[in-house]
């Protein structure tokens, strides 16, 4: 696969946020060993090392990989953005990711969106990433940033939704646009696993309620990153995958809606909310 090769982001894939050293090597090697294709990593999470080197043992070949990574406020510079990617490459042993994300947008810091999401534009054009995207943007920072970018594409925005945060506002305005979304904190933190309706849902299928709400989440075509330190629970979230839940399912999961608060929400660099 060439630098410039554009891929799909894939439905399903690993998260790894807060995963640090012995615990994300194992999760990310059982991952793997389980069959799971696509990793999502950052900077900020302070684990692109660990996971680069358990790739590199894993003997699984890098173009069967989808592998994303996130730049940290820190980094937005001009100057620091491209060298901040390519120690990260370094870290992940890998010439190129295939996506690169930036990950909050930092309304109040002292990078413009211009400058930061120009600095991403020449990252991409260099090869280094082989698309680009954002995470946690609004309505009107998606706006703003597809006018900045031009021709080059937003791959996703990866934002947290989840049965009790839907982002209705958000998600209607992206299909309507044709921007993909990554739902992450899709399983709120383990909230789902209690939900009566999930598991009477999952009853009915004989699933899990966290397989529920991963179905649910993929179902309205949203890309997922669910991560777990268990195997055995890395092994059950992927079987989502075959998971088709009913339009009356969906709808009861609808319903959620608004019963829970947003679990990522850090002052310093979270926009004003659609």
């Amino acid at each position: 696969m060439t630098a410039t090769e554009n891929r799909t982001v894939p439905p399903f894939g690993l998260g790894t946020f807060r995963l640090k050293d012995q615990v994300v090597r194992d999760s990310v090697r059982d991952a793997l060993d389980l069959g799971y294709r696509a990793i999502d990593t950052a900077q900020g999470y302070g684990n692109e090392a660990e996971i680069g080197e358990t790739i590199a043992q894993s003997g699984v070949k890098r173009g069967d990989l989808f592998i994303t990574t996130k730049i940290k406020p820190d980094n937005y510079g001009e100057g620091k953005l491209v060298p901040s990617l390519r120690e990260s490459l370094d870290k992940l042993q890998t010439d190129a990711v295939d996506l690169t994300l930036i990950h909050w947008p930092a309304p109040n810091g002292p990078v413009s969106a211009e400058e930061y999401l120009g600095a991403l534009a020449d990252a991409h054009s260099q090869g280094l990433t082989r698309q680009i995207g954002v995470s946690n943007f609004t309505i009107a920072l998606l706006k703003q940033a597809r006018e900045l970018l031009g021709d080059v594409p937003i791959a996703t925005n990866q934002v947290e939704i989840h049965p009790y945060l839907q982002n209705r506002k958000l998600a209607d305005f992206a299909r309507q646009e044709g921007i993909h979304l990554t739902s992450y904190m899709t399983l709120a933190v383990g909230k789902v696993m209690e939900d009566e309706v999930l598991k009477d849902i999952a009853g009915a299928h004989g699933a899990t309620p966290a397989q529920v709400a991963l179905a649910w989440a993929m179902g309205q075509g949203y890309s997922v990153i669910p991560s777990s330190t268990k195997r055995e629970h890395l092994a059950s979230n992927m079987k989502a995958l075959d998971l088709k839940l009913t339009d009356e399912d969906m709808e009861r999961i609808a319903e959620l809606d608004g019963q829970g608060e947003r679990l990522a929400n850090p002052a310093s660099v979270a926009p004003d909310w659609d």
